[in-house]
């Protein structure tokens, strides 16, 4: 995303108006591929690339829960958490867009928080 498809990623760095971005093209570039091997695995009976079509949509499935809802908040399932590990998941990924551009920006992270932003919400 921050390679050679900034150009679709660009405008998730950036406010823009609206409901969508160009960023969440990505459903259907992972969710395309995904499908058809889930569709050529089963014949004649489930093989390897059943689950290679699985573990993408495993992956998506986590990208849009993890980042989508629990991050940015797109849908608010979990708008008032008191939970240390969604607090710094958010800082940490906050940081992550301080960098308008392509170059520098910090990893956050998916699921692993840095132990810096984590420690900052723990409990005393």
């Amino acid at each position: 995303m921050h390679g050679f498809l900034w150009f679709l990623h660009e405008d998730h760095h950036v406010k823009t108006p609206g409901v969508l971005e160009k960023n969440d093209t990505f459903f259907v570039i992972f969710a395309l591929p995904s499908a058809t091997l889930i569709i050529l695995g089963t014949t004649p009976s489930l093989n390897w690339v059943f689950f290679v079509g699985l573990g993408i949509m495993f992956y998506g499935a986590a990208y849009f829960l993890v980042h989508d809802v629990l991050i940015h908040q797109r849908f608010k399932w979990f708008k008032n958490t008191d939970s240390a590990y969604l607090k710094a998941l958010r800082k940490a990924h906050k940081v992550h867009h301080k960098h308008l551009d392509k170059w520098d920006g910090e990893c956050f992270g998916m699921l692993i928080v840095p132990k810096k932003y984590y420690s900052q919400y723990q409990a005393k």
